[in-house]
């Protein structure tokens, strides 16, 4: 956790730790576009098209066909809200020509800020040989973006968004939830677990919070919201704590990411792993209070007394009217509502024809299976369900806990996290 103006670090648990971004990376991907268009490369209303390479990433994403126009704000929007792969590429394409151009972008803005732990090779943080970033750089990131795009710092905190008639809440569970919530955007691989950049404004102060390897979604909304409830109640206090110096400063630690493949997306979770995490509140609120407890820099008795973010968090949203979002070239007034009622028909003409698909699957069995012999062998196998994620390396005593010595070194590529079943987000 650090302070957005000053940039000093308030509390570092591992913070200098390689790790694997995910969809985190989505912050670099909006930050290297709005300083093109801050420069006149391109604007908000420019219209950029889809790809067939960018059609075929994995989900999470909007799913638009090769050839589908969109804007660059509205594909801002989709990719920072709803998490979009494709929408990432679509960036990258348009700015830097392809992704290997894109990428050699966002590495060149990451050495300029100082971000020495992180190297790009993808805009969307899906797994790749070489992904890599640490809790400091991504928060010497965060800072970039406060600092230098104020005029656009609107995309980091975007409630929800609304294509045709389907909305989708921001997978932060921060935004709308957390008192003065303004930024920035979650992340999840099988190798990475949940990951959250947040951001809150109380009384003029900013604070960041960065936090790496969560057990789910909520979790990690839970534990960015201790940190920033600590940094915002212990200002009288402040002469207690250690100095930790400025973010810049932090020494990096000479590993490699570690792998968290088998407890995000192993075989003993209920259901798959993914960013569109809706945990029970129960567990979230289950290990709150111990995480309160374990992130006390002395003892409680020296803490003033703050709300649960278990408690902060419980609630559903704030109610507010999402942002529309659309394909196709800039539209106002008439024109943004036909474009609305047109892809809500298309989406409606997709589900009318995958409904009339599924009503045929049964008689199409039924008839494939009178036909056939039973086979007690095929009957008594089962199917195995495997999530490929990156190659095992060896795991930390703690996630984001208890930090080894630090050594100052180059960051190494790690192995790289194969294909996962499930989305970056």
């Amino acid at each position: 956790m650090v302070e957005a103006d000053s940039g000093k670090v308030l509390q570092a648990d591992n913070a200098t730790y390689p790790w694997y971004p995910a969809s985190v990376t989505k912050i670099m991907t909006a930050y290297v576009t709005l300083k093109a268009v801050k420069e006149g490369r391109l604007t908000l209303d420019s219209l950029l098209t889809v790809s067939p390479v960018a059609a075929s990433q994995s989900p999470s994403k909007m799913g638009f066909r090769p050839g589908t126009q969109v804007t660059v704000e509205n594909a801002l929007a989709m990719m920072m809200v709803k998490s979009a792969n494709d929408m990432a590429v679509v960036l990258a394409e348009g700015v830097g020509g392809s992704i290997d151009g894109f990428s050699a972008q966002m590495n060149q803005a990451a050495q300029r800020l100082g971000m020495t732990q992180t190297s790009y090779v993808n805009p969307n943080g899906l797994p790749a040989d070489g992904q890599i970033t640490s809790a400091r750089d991504l928060a010497i990131l965060a800072r970039a973006v406060i600092r230098e795009l104020p005029e656009y710092e609107y995309f980091m905190h975007i409630p929800a968004i609304r294509f045709g008639r389907r909305v989708t809440n921001n997978f932060n569970h921060l935004i709308g939830r957390y008192p003065g919530a303004d930024g920035f955007k979650t992340g999840f691989i099988c190798a990475s677990g949940y990951n959250l950049v947040g951001s809150a404004t109380r009384n003029g102060k900013r604070l960041i919070a960065v936090v790496l390897g969560s057990s789910s979604g909520h979790q990690r909304a839970v534990k960015a919201a201790q940190l920033l409830e600590r940094g915002f109640a212990n200002n009288g206090l402040a002469w207690l704590r250690p100095s930790l110096g400025s973010v810049d400063n932090l020494v990096p630690i000479d590993a490699s990411p570690p792998n968290l493949r088998d407890e995000m997306c192993g075989g003993k979770r209920k259901r798959p792993a993914t960013d569109e995490d809706d945990d029970s509140m129960t567990m979230a609120a289950n290990s709150a209070s111990g995480g309160e407890t374990a992130m006390s820099f002395f003892t409680t008795g020296l803490q003033p007394p703050m709300a649960k973010p278990s408690v902060l968090l419980a609630a559903g949203p704030a109610a507010v009217e999402p942002m529309v979002v659309y394909t196709g070239p800039k539209k106002t007034g008439p024109a943004l509502i036909a474009a609305i009622a047109s892809d809500a028909d298309k989406q409606a003409t997709r589900r009318g024809k995958k409904s009339r698909v599924a009503a045929k699957k049964p008689n199409a069995v039924a008839e494939a299976k009178s036909d056939a012999k039973p086979d007690p062998k095929a009957a008594a196998a089962k199917p195995a369900v495997r999530h490929a994620a990156a190659k095992p390396a060896e795991k930390p005593a703690a996630a984001a806990t208890a930090a080894p010595a630090p050594k100052a070194a180059k960051p190494k590529a790690a192995a790289k996290p194969k294909t996962e079943a499930k989305p970056a987000g």
